[in-house]
């Protein structure tokens, strides 16, 4: 369990200084926007996968710093993951924000959210960017 103001470190550090953040324009990548109806979270994930593995995973737009940090942060652990790695991260995570049982070793800095689901309103803000890579994730594993 992490100390929370290393966690609030984490998520301002990847909010402010975000890894993964810029606007793709290569036909390598794909990509899927994924916004929210109920607050600023409006983002575009790009991916660039070659034979079952994913190579490099960018965004951009606009999120709150629970939407930014987690989508950065996933950006890094998916990377260089194998489509069945990658999953089993993404499904980790999930289980995390439900407040289910999850394995933490996977997860690295996405720890961090270990109590988003005791605020059930910010669960999307944590789930945008998530969702948008395991789309992709789907599109490039069919």
């Amino acid at each position: 369990m992490m100390d929370k103001e290393i966690k609030r470190e984490i998520m301002l550090d990847h909010y402010n200084n975000p890894n993964n953040k810029m606007t793709v324009n290569d036909e390598r990548y794909r990509s899927v926007h994924n916004a929210s109806d109920s607050c600023i979270d409006d983002i575009t994930v790009y991916m660039r996968a070659e034979e079952g593995k994913i190579k490099d995973v960018k965004f951009d737009g606009i999120g709150c710093t629970i939407c930014t940090a987690s989508t950065d942060i996933m950006c890094d652990l998916v990377t260089d993951k194998d489509f069945d790695e990658a999953r089993k991260i993404i499904k980790e995570y999930y289980s995390m924000v439900d407040g289910k049982p999850f394995d933490e070793d996977d997860l690295d800095e996405a720890n961090a959210f270990d109590t988003l689901y005791q605020q059930a309103n910010r669960i999307k803000c944590g789930t945008i960017g998530i969702r948008a890579i395991e789309d992709l994730i789907n599109e490039f594993d069919k």
